[in-house]
């Protein structure tokens, strides 16, 4: 496996699985745990302190209200930690965003945005990543953003063909 992605409960899952659908799409092993940074924070901190060794290169992990695993995990690693800040009832995840990006200086955690289009860029985040010291990556990465740019040019096209 090369990505870890934790959540802090199972119901997070339907809110943020497009991080895993990112992940297959370049072909990047990932597995999927279930961990609570105040319920279950020594199986936090071993999962954080073993990752490495088990081949693990990027940790991701979801969390929303108080958002701490993610600062927890950091604080047991060296590993780059992604946090992404799952949508609450309360605010729409703005106390999960502010939780995840408010990190203290010396224990970073990427933060991307709340809900769906943040999962998948965290997800893309870990490819980007990966891609640092793989090739192969690297071409899927420039492909994929060639195809952006083909889709969007696409678009714009039949857009002023609509508007004439």
């Amino acid at each position: 496996m090369q990505v870890g992605i934790l959540m802090g409960s199972d119901s997070d899952w339907a809110k943020i699985n497009g991080v895993a659908k990112s992940l297959d799409e370049f072909g990047v092993s990932y597995e999927v745990n279930v961990m609570s940074a105040h319920r279950t924070p020594d199986l936090v901190k071993k999962y954080a302190e073993e990752a490495s060794g088990r081949g693990i290169c990027v940790i991701i992990c979801a969390a929303g209200g108080a958002a701490h695993l993610a600062g927890v995990v950091a604080s047991h690693t060296i590993l780059p930690v992604i946090g992404i800040p799952v949508p609450t009832e309360l605010s729409g995840g703005l106390d999960s965003l502010l939780s995840t990006v408010q990190m203290p200086g010396d224990i970073p955690v990427a933060t991307v945005g709340v809900g769906t289009g943040g999962a998948r860029n965290a997800g893309l985040l870990a490819v980007q990543i990966l891609a640092l010291s793989d090739s192969i990556l690297q071409q899927k990465l420039l492909g994929f953003r060639k195809k952006l740019v083909e889709k969007i040019t696409e678009k714009n096209v039949n857009l002023k063909k609509l508007l004439k």
